[in-house]
């Protein structure tokens, strides 16, 4: 039986953005004694908000990990971001968890946010403990906040305390199994007194305790049956059935206080270790047979063969890439060969560390439930399956939430764009949420990331790693101009004489539309010898050179063929050159007559968003010129599949986000192109003209 296994409890704080997290880890730290004075992420003292970017914001923009000793038991704290730029890190450390607690503000109550992560700990199936936090603040309200988690949640809110007051009144808590109040002192220190239950308290007191009873009884059916009977139930019973059901996912308890002045923090700790489960108590993990469908099973014990899923990477300005795995099953040493089954290839382990805000600490052996960080794996990123060599297997990791907002990135010093590419490819390590390309039609590097802030941060992260600046610009509509009438017969004659030997050359084309996404046909049929045939790659050559750059707003010319039927040259002064430059002309004429239109990428958009806001998303998505193709519902959220112009959506998800609360999610491709109506047409080609 392995000893520390069954002492780890690893807990991840979720919650909305400003709930509490980091200063409820905070607390947690100074009661275990880990720290010797209490860290505030407000006066940037806080041993888990240590980037500068989150020292700035004063708000978690990246997972990180403590761990403390309580009780016998080692609490490994998960204190993950809130905010929705940086969701995606949240949903990727839940991998590493057992367990959650999730923290709701007693004055805002159950938030999108909270929703969100809720969702994330339903998806890697976790236990979860409610902290109803900052009950010392105006208008809080511990009773409304059950409510509406059991409501919105849709599960059996159970609350193993009351508050003792609240706002400023707000002085402890009452044990309703013990039966217990606990009346702190407010300076942070934690300290409290236990004392008898105070008279005017009583009547709530037994009414919620028989509720929390009702729930618990419930995971029992022996239980029950005595409950039923009118039998009394000791302490003992009422609180190993209540740990099964916590365990179990059937019951979710309510606790409350106060983070920032350490008022009930350690009765939640009390039951982390109580109701979390230790690594030993999660089901088996399952994966599949590299290239394979077999579903192989890893149990979490010592015996089995090493596996552990690499769930984030962090750049660190000393350490270069540290990987961070939590280990499933098996043990490993520091110094060993093993296993990418992601990327077929061997690793080797150098030391093993162990994560304590931003330092760490290293150790000789790990087993499962570790949370472990290695520097400088070559190959290895967020996602892969580590594991032994001779008895691989590959873990469906999460998937992180879309890309929905994207800028121009272009580099302050001109001519370092090659550096912004590269030092982007290090933080995308780190960030597997951030998406870079380069858009072949407008050569911009255009960066993707989940919300505005997201991007800015990542811009302010590469100035103070890799001292790049950059400058955000919106992005450019790929626009394309085509024609949508032939023109026949169309003549140029290129001819120069001015001293020495001159330039000559005539070319006739015929010009047709072609089918949208056909791109461009080049159709040589010259009869006699007006051109020698070996001009018929620079006549080629020039149209294509001038495909690049249309006659109405300078965009790529897409979907026309050129017939190139006849011509004429001189024997002294036809050149190459020559030819080039009158096969450009020709075309540009050519385009003149044959109605040039201007086209633009169509997005296909697929929007989530609850029932209530459906109608606004939809009038919004009209007032974009937007078709709507249909509807799905999913749950308590509809689904809009529509097609919107991408001049029309460049900024969506924040428009989206102001229209549904931060409610709507969305995600989006390009589908195809588009005629541009003509009144707008005459707007892009104009600034367009400005700007030559």
């Amino acid at each position: 039986m392995d000893k520390k296994a069954e002492q780890l409890r690893n807990t991840a704080l979720i919650a909305h953005g400003g709930s509490g997290k980091t200063s409820l880890a905070e607390a947690m730290l100074f009661n275990a004694k880990a720290t010797t004075r209490l860290g505030k992420v407000d006066d940037s003292t806080s041993n888990f908000d240590f980037e500068p970017e989150e020292i700035k914001r004063k708000a978690s923009l990246s997972t990180s990990f403590y761990d403390c000793t309580w009780k016998k038991h080692i609490i490994n704290i998960i204190d993950t971001p809130g905010d929705d730029n940086f969701l995606s890190d949240t949903k990727f450390s839940l991998q590493a968890a057992d367990g959650a607690v999730v923290i709701i503000d007693a004055t805002a109550g159950v938030k999108v946010g909270t929703e969100k992560v809720w969702a994330f700990a339903d998806e890697q199936q976790l236990p979860r403990i409610i902290f109803v936090n900052k009950m010392d603040r105006e208008r809080a309200d511990f009773f409304k906040i059950v409510e509406e988690a059991a409501r919105i949640f849709e599960i059996k809110a159970t609350p193993l305390f009351l508050p003792i007051g609240a706002e400023n009144n707000f002085a402890g808590l009452i044990d309703l199994i013990k039966k217990k109040a606990y009346t702190y002192s407010k300076d942070g220190s934690g300290n409290f007194e236990t004392s008898e239950i105070p008279p005017d308290m009583e009547d709530s007191v037994n009414e919620w305790r028989e509720k929390m009873i009702e729930n618990i009884v419930e995971v029992n059916d022996n239980l029950m049956e005595k409950y039923l009977e009118g039998e009394a139930l000791s302490n003992q019973e009422i609180e190993d059935t209540l740990i099964q059901g916590i365990k179990s996912g059937l019951v979710v308890p309510v606790v409350c206080g106060s983070a920032l002045l350490n008022m009930g923090v350690s009765q939640l700790m009390n039951l982390v270790v109580q109701a979390i489960p230790s690594p030993l108590e999660r089901a088996s993990k399952k994966g599949t047979a590299p290239g394979s469908e077999e579903v192989i099973e890893r149990p979490p014990t010592l015996d089995a063969p090493f596996s552990a899923l690499v769930f984030k990477t962090v750049a660190d300005p000393f350490a270069g890439k540290l990987t961070l795995l939590r280990v499933f099953s098996g043990t490993v040493e520091s110094d060993s060969m093993v296993y990418n089954a992601n990327k077929e290839v061997k690793e080797k382990f150098g030391q093993i560390l162990i994560m304590e805000g931003k330092k760490q600490q290293p150790i000789e052996m790990v087993g499962p439930g570790d949370i472990i960080a290695i520097a400088k794996l070559k190959e290895t990123v967020t996602g892969d399956t580590i594991c032994a060599m001779n008895d691989p297997i590959i873990y469906k990791p999460t998937e992180g939430l879309p890309a929905v907002i994207s800028y121009a990135v272009e580099a302050k010093v001109k001519g370092s764009e090659d550096k912004v590419f590269s030092s982007f490819a290090k933080l995308l390590e780190e960030d597997p949420t951030l998406k870079l390309g380069r858009d072949q039609a407008t050569a911009e590097i255009i960066l993707s990331g989940t919300g505005q802030i997201h991007i800015e941060t990542a811009c302010e992260r590469l100035a103070r790693k890799f001292g790049v600046e950059v400058n955000l610009n919106p992005v450019k509509v790929p626009y394309r101009e085509t024609i949508k009438k032939p023109a026949k017969g169309v003549v140029y004659r290129h001819k120069k004489q001015s001293g020495g030997r001159g330039q000559f050359a005539e070319v006739h084309f015929d010009v047709f539309p072609l089918d949208t996404d056909t791109g461009f046909e080049f159709d040589e049929a010259l009869t006699g010898m007006n051109v020698p045939r070996n001009f018929v790659p620079a006549v080629e050559k020039g149209l294509l050179e001038a495909l690049k750059s249309g006659t109405l707003a300078g965009c790529p010319i897409v979907d026309l063929k050129v017939r190139f039927y006849d011509g004429k040259s001189h024997e002294v002064d036809s050149s190459e050159m020559a030819f080039k430059i009158a096969a450009r002309m020709c075309l540009k004429k050519a385009m003149q007559a044959a109605s040039p239109t201007l086209l633009e990428p169509i997005m296909k958009i697929e929007i989530s968003v609850p029932e209530d806001v459906m109608g606004d998303v939809m009038g919004d998505l009209n007032g974009r010129r937007g078709r709507v193709l249909g509807m799905d519902s999913q749950g308590k959220y509809q689904i809009i599949k529509a097609q919107v112009p991408m001049s029309e959506v460049l900024k969506y998800a924040l428009d989206l986000n102001s229209i549904t609360g931060g409610r709507g999610t969305f995600r989006m491709e390009h589908s195809h192109y588009e005629e541009v109506p003509a009144q707008l047409a005459e707007k892009v080609i104009a600034a367009a003209q400005e700007k030559e």
